[in-house]
């Protein structure tokens, strides 16, 4: 594994839901990389986030994510670590609706704030400050003392993406962070996003396909629970589309395709 590999998976067998399989021959994903994985409903892009974040298991392979060796038994401390380096932005936001946008953005610090001051949400200055700051740059510092269940969808969208910048996350799993927004907020969202994830990993789950170019340079297609291709998003043209989501047999199904990046 190179040094500045996020993660690498190798001839990775891991069970999702019934009788589905995720086989993973290769994967690569490197420092900073912007990618998006693309597929119909059941292809595996959700089993392959529960992979990367500790929450499914391999039975048979090398699955290595920010240095963690995920085909070994790993301790709850380590798995603690881990998504502690992993910023999850998911479909449900799991946000606490009775709870103010500020407060919120604060869980994003608990992986540094423990004992009586989580209990209380009794946070340090210096992480209110920090919580400021990220709502400032995604747009929603005026709204930092509004519930969150009197937000719109892509208000709530922003407070989730600044709470994922107060984990300081080194690698960004972002499952349909665009899901029930209108045009123009998925557009806002995306670029935020693209935006707030800096120098981190950013690996988002799309169904538009006009959103790629502002989430991704790399487009991973899946199709039950493989990857067919992994190709430079200029590779990634209609036809290709076309062929990735329509419904086929197991023969369909070739080697990953890889083209220089």
């Amino acid at each position: 594994m190179s040094a500045d590999d996020v993660i690498r998976l190798d001839s990775v067998d891991c069970a999702g839901g019934g009788a589905f399989r995720l086989q993973i021959d290769h994967l690569e994903v490197g420092k900073g990389e912007r990618i998006a994985i693309i597929g119909h409903n059941g292809a595996g892009k959700s089993t392959l986030f529960r992979l990367l974040s500790g929450f499914a298991h391999p039975v048979a392979g090398y699955a290595q994510v920010l240095g963690y060796a995920l085909h070994n038994p790993v301790t709850q401390h380590e798995l603690r670590n881990l998504r502690c380096s992993l910023g999850q932005i998911m479909q449900g936001l799991h946000l606490v609706q009775r709870l103010t946008a500020l407060e919120n953005v604060l869980i994003g610090s608990l992986g540094r704030v423990s004992g009586w001051r989580s209990w209380t949400r009794c946070y340090p200055a210096v992480e209110v400050k920090a919580a400021q700051t990220a709502l400032k740059e995604v747009g929603m510092l005026s709204r930092a003392n509004t519930r969150t269940d009197q937000l719109s969808g892509g208000e709530r969208q922003k407070v989730a993406i600044a709470r994922m910048l107060m984990q300081r996350p080194e690698l960004i799993l972002a499952d349909e962070p665009t899901a029930a927004l209108d045009p123009a907020a998925a557009n806002e969202v995306c670029k935020l996003m693209d935006a707030a994830a800096g120098s981190a990993t950013l690996i988002s789950v799309v169904h538009n396909p006009s959103l790629l170019p502002m989430l991704a340079n790399r487009v991973i297609g899946m199709k039950r629970g493989r990857i067919v291709f992994d190709l430079p998003i200029g590779s990634v043209d209609e036809s290709r589309l076309n062929h990735l989501y329509r419904q086929t047999g197991d023969a369909d199904l070739k080697l990953p395709m890889r083209e220089a990046l």
